[in-house]
């Protein structure tokens, strides 16, 4: 896939991701996923996702940078929301946390079959528990 054709479809992938519409990440995601270098699978990552956007309604990915090789994707982007529900331990307060990620993705046949993402965790639970 040409530079375009990955940056086209990565911003797909992040508006689906910020308007909720998990139905259609087969367009994005292949069956069979490494996730982190372990294997998954679509259904899997789909379960995260929704787990995530359930106990934070309004979160929301930033696009920052992207960087494009063959056929990788790194992003760069910020994180955003306001749990609603208990969330990686924490019950929600009204806090809100703005955090960054790293994410790095290999697309075969216009689909990702690779993610890695690492998170500020540490700085997001500080901004949530403070």
């Amino acid at each position: 896939m040409i530079e375009n054709g990955l940056r086209d479809l990565y911003l797909r992938y992040i508006a689906a991701l910020n308007a909720h519409e998990f139905g259609s990440m087969d367009e994005f995601l292949s069956e069979e996923v490494l996730l982190g270098g372990e294997p998954g699978t679509r259904d899997a990552v789909v379960e995260v996702l929704k787990g995530i956007v359930h106990a934070v309604p309004d979160i929301h990915w930033e696009i920052e940078e992207m960087i494009f090789d063959r056929d990788g994707i790194a992003v760069r982007l910020t994180n955003t929301g306001t749990p609603a529900k208990e969330w990686l331990g924490v019950r929600p307060s009204g806090a809100s946390f703005k955090i960054v990620e790293y994410a790095i993705y290999r697309v075969r046949d216009g689909r990702f079959i690779h993610m890695t993402n690492l998170h500020d965790s540490a700085e997001m639970l500080r901004q949530l528990t403070t």
